[in-house]
């Protein structure tokens, strides 16, 4: 079996619709301007991490907010995805690195605009554990208490270069 996959499309079943409150708050974020945080989720100890870490990062800067990563990327005509393609940058945050989501995302805008976290490095945990429910609460929200404090001091650091340029 080869270790490579070679770029591949899906087909996503359409939907009509869109999700009420996702919309209200997509559009209430493209009002005020923040950058979508997006990260990796699932039954993974290190996607919960991405996941726990994304949720500390958006709550504590005031320029962030976490966005849908699936309403984004499978439904085209929402707020969601609108807020994602026109926001000036995104930060994205997987779980490890397969950077399954933003390989997805680089393809929806330009990867210039991404900011991208591999959240493994940053705690160097759960190499032979699979599911979240094999590590105890408390022990993975201290860690991604830990990955979120660094991706913060990154994120400043980013974000400050980002406007003293502009």
């Amino acid at each position: 079996m080869s270790a490579y996959t070679p770029p591949f499309s899906l087909a996503v079943q359409g939907v009509t619709g869109r999700c009420p409150v996702g919309e209200a708050y997509a559009m209430e974020q493209i009002g005020k301007k923040t950058f979508p945080v997006l990260s990796c989720e699932g039954p993974c100890i290190r996607g919960e991490i991405a996941r726990l870490a994304a949720n500390l990062v958006a709550s504590e800067m005031p320029e962030l907010a976490r966005a849908c990563h699936a309403e984004a990327f499978f439904v085209p005509h929402s707020a969601m995805a609108a807020w994602v393609e026109q926001a000036e940058r995104i930060v994205m945050m997987d779980g490890c690195f397969l950077k399954c989501h933003g390989r997805v995302l680089n393809n929806l805008v330009p990867q210039e605009k991404v900011i991208h976290f591999d959240v493994l490095p940053f705690h160097k945990r759960f190499m032979d554990v699979f599911l979240t429910d094999d590590v105890p609460e408390e022990e993975r929200k201290a860690v991604a208490r830990q990955v979120a404090d660094k991706i913060i001091a990154r994120l400043k650091q980013d974000l400050l270069k980002t406007t003293a340029g502009a």
